[in-house]
């Protein structure tokens, strides 16, 4: 069985190593300089205890995923955006669908409501994986981003985490709903 655990400071390099491909080479993510390790490290630590991040792998890291606020304002705080990237040599064996419904399962324990991807089109593998999970589009952003020469869409993709309750659980910490392993 595949090992999932929580990232720390400590994956920084194989995360920005990971991601650094879908920045300078692809429209995947709209950033347009790849952040190093140093800058990865501070996202997980900013992250804190109620965005997680999870890395997958044995004795080398496979892949990584994370959560983040969806939007800053406090209505849409039981709201996560989520993300996944596996390295090169990784894809194509079903870890990115493990980590991402361990992500997933982390979330809906920590009483989240809904998690949104936003998909930056055309984008085959990274649609499949999210239906994969569960995920359903949502609707289209046309030419939202400018990415290596051409004006892109994000489509976006929410999924159900749980049924919203009045008033809403409190939002509980990634440590207590997950055990660092």
């Amino acid at each position: 069985m595949l090992r999932i655990r929580r990232a720390t400071k400590a994956d920084a390099d194989f995360i920005a190593q990971t991601y650094r491909p879908f920045v300078e080479s692809h429209w995947a993510s709209f950033e347009e300089t790849a952040p190093g390790a140093t800058e990865i490290a501070a996202r997980i630590e900013a992250a804190g205890d109620f965005y997680p991040w999870l890395i997958a792998g044995d004795d080398e890291p496979l892949a990584f995923a994370y959560a983040s606020a969806h939007r800053s304002r406090a209505a849409y705080s039981r709201s996560v955006e989520t993300s996944v990237y596996t390295a090169p040599d990784a894809r194509g064996k079903g870890i990115s669908k493990q980590l991402y419904l361990a992500l997933l399962s982390v979330l809906t324990d920590q009483n989240y409501i809904m998690a949104f991807a936003g998909i930056v089109v055309p984008n085959n593998a990274s649609i499949g994986i999210h239906k994969a999970v569960g995920f359903e589009w949502v609707g289209t952003y046309p030419n939202v981003g400018f990415k290596l020469g051409a004006w892109r869409d994000t489509q976006w993709w929410g999924r159900p985490l749980a049924m919203p309750s009045t008033p809403p659980a409190k939002i509980r910490p990634v440590s207590d709903v997950f055990a660092v392993k």
